[in-house]
């Protein structure tokens, strides 16, 4: 109970006790002024009482004393009790009444204390004040003792109902505490949720006002946080009337038309905070909360679970195919061979080309579940890049010297990277071969470079002055059957971020500018970043066993 209001009515109680204090003096004081025979013992303990409710003031007012019943309240109930003892028994005129006095320990000990100390105070002040009458004795002590009776039963009714009360104001005041930090507990973690959902949230209420709207929303909508809601938001507002006219939730796609650009198609889902004034405090409104979706958005997860389900489909759809199609590729050959005719060669040379880019597009599909394998159960290697690279590039130029132009600039020096060797071909290659279909004519279209990233990791970049990719291409870039040519599965970069996932690589695509001896030339660069190797590098062989 050394809460800051408990503390409040402790040092409350001490400053009481120094007027308290002051007053007596004060009043023997004035008392002496006026010609009123003065009683030195009593100017003494009205001083002392004085000095000891200063020194408490002074030196305990920074912490109450524990509740229960003990010597802790000595210094303060147990002096006064004493101090008013003293001073009625030094009262021999009797034409000053000290016992009212008794009311401040028994007050302190109700509100500060437990309700036994309470009882226990009043239970003192009662003994004394029946000691009181039994001191002064005489004929008359029937009427004193009747009266120190009825003080004293005044002052156990008085002891417990303040406790009473001032327990149920600390209940109270406990309910309150914990109720007010819930509040800002729930205050905090809802800022929280506004601050980082993904999803458009606002708050109208009944005349159309804005009360809340979180970043996502002011970022989809492009307003800044105001109470008046713009008029280009008027779906918004029909929305929010047919929620609170039906009291209903709805939902809804709208347009929101922004000036100088294109309409932005939205969905809508509309709540009530109440619906029945049941639920409502006397001071409380229904608010409408929406929550907004960017419907490209919406379309777009809607079709990458599609094309993964097609996915999924293609790829036993291109392992079931491959058998009629070896067969295909055998028979044709076999015709050929009995071939003569010109028109007839060249028909057959056209179904076996056909042919083979059909074992290529289920070959490519079925890459998805031959690296889905390779990363369950590939264990990684430890490879020295710049060795690597140099292998794979020779390699890879090997088959077409003339076209498979570019320079190779190696700078990674001894850093050692973690990645299987023929995954790492597979990536690199895969790059390469896009690069080289996009890039220049100039002998510098193409790049390949390695170097060091600090923190011993390490990274290659492949880089060609290629034009520039539309938005929405990069947008989706590495997820799975996307591609800009009809052509393609669209399934090489998709892989590429596998395996380099499975590694513990990043790759990446962003728009760059390198200085080559004809200038600053703009292109595009796919860049793969490795975690650093914990062991030494690996005698591993560049070629793996494909699975199916």
């Amino acid at each position: 109970m050394t809460s800051t209001p408990f503390l409040r009515l402790w040092n409350a109680f001490l400053t009481a006790r120094v007027m308290v204090a002051l007053a007596l003096l004060a009043l023997q004081l004035l008392g002496q002024a006026l010609g009123q025979a003065g009683e030195p013992t009593l100017l003494a303990a009205g001083s002392g009482y004085l000095a000891a409710a200063v020194l408490l003031r002074v030196f305990g007012s920074h912490a109450p004393p524990d509740p229960r019943p003990g010597m802790q309240w000595l210094p303060s109930i147990g002096v006064d009790i004493l101090l008013i003892s003293v001073l009625q028994v030094l009262q021999h005129s009797g034409s000053m009444n000290f016992t009212p006095l008794f009311g401040l320990p028994i007050l302190m000990a109700a509100v500060l204390g437990t309700l036994m100390l309470a009882l226990g105070t009043a239970a003192a002040a009662t003994l004394l004040l029946l000691a009181w009458a039994w001191w002064l004795g005489g004929t008359d002590s029937a009427p004193r003792y009747l009266q120190a009776a009825l003080t004293g039963t005044g002052y156990f009714i008085l002891a417990y109902l303040v406790h009473q009360l001032a327990t149920r104001l600390i209940s109270e005041q406990q309910v309150a505490r914990k109720s007010q930090m819930d509040a800002r507990t729930h205050k905090a973690v809802s800022a929280l949720v506004m601050q980082h959902l993904t999803d458009g949230v606002l708050v109208l209420d009944h005349q159309g006002q804005m009360r809340l709207a979180n970043p996502a929303a002011l970022q989809l909508l492009g307003h800044e946080l105001d109470a008046s809601v713009p008029h280009t938001w008027k779906p918004l507002l029909d929305l929010a009337r047919d929620t609170f006219r039906l009291e209903q939730p709805q939902s809804a796609n709208v347009n929101i038309l922004h000036h100088d650009q294109s309409p932005m198609g939205l969905h809508v889902r509309t709540w009530l905070t109440h619906t029945h004034p049941s639920a409502m405090q006397a001071d409380e409104e229904p608010l409408c909360i929406m929550f907004v979706h960017d419907l490209r958005e919406v379309e777009a997860r809607l079709r990458k679970e599609k094309l993964a389900a097609m996915g999924r489909m293609s790829a036993a759809v291109a392992h079931e195919i491959r058998n009629p199609l070896a067969a295909i590729v055998q028979a044709n050959e076999l015709l050929d061979e009995e071939l003569s005719d010109a028109g007839h060669k060249r028909l057959s040379y056209m179904v076996r080309q056909n042919a083979e880019r059909l074992v290529r597009i289920s070959e490519d599909v079925l890459d998805i579940a031959r690296v889905q394998h390779q990363i369950d159960h590939a264990a990684p290697a430890t490879l020295a890049l710049d060795s690597v690279a140099q292998q794979i590039w020779a390699d890879w130029q090997a088959h077409d010297p003339a076209r498979r132009q570019g320079q190779l600039v190696l700078n990674a020096g001894d850093a050692q990277v973690e990645f299987d060797a023929e995954h790492l071909r597979r990536v690199l290659v895969n790059l390469l071969d896009n690069a080289l279909r996009y890039k220049g004519g100039h002998p510098d279209s193409l790049h390949l470079t390695t170097h060091a990233t600090g923190g011993g990791r390490a990274a290659l970049q492949v880089w060609s002055d290629g034009a520039p990719l539309d938005r929405a291409v990069e947008r989706h870039l590495f997820e799975p059957f996307f591609s800009s040519e009809s052509r393609s599965t669209g399934l090489g970069l998709y892989i590429c971020r596998e395996l380099c996932q499975r590694h513990g690589a990043a790759i990446g695509y962003q728009r760059k500018d390198k200085s080559l001896p004809r200038g600053q030339v703009a292109g595009n660069a796919f860049t793969v970043t490795f975690r650093g190797a914990t062991g030494p590098a690996d005698t591993a062989s560049l070629f793996d066993t494909i699975v199916i």
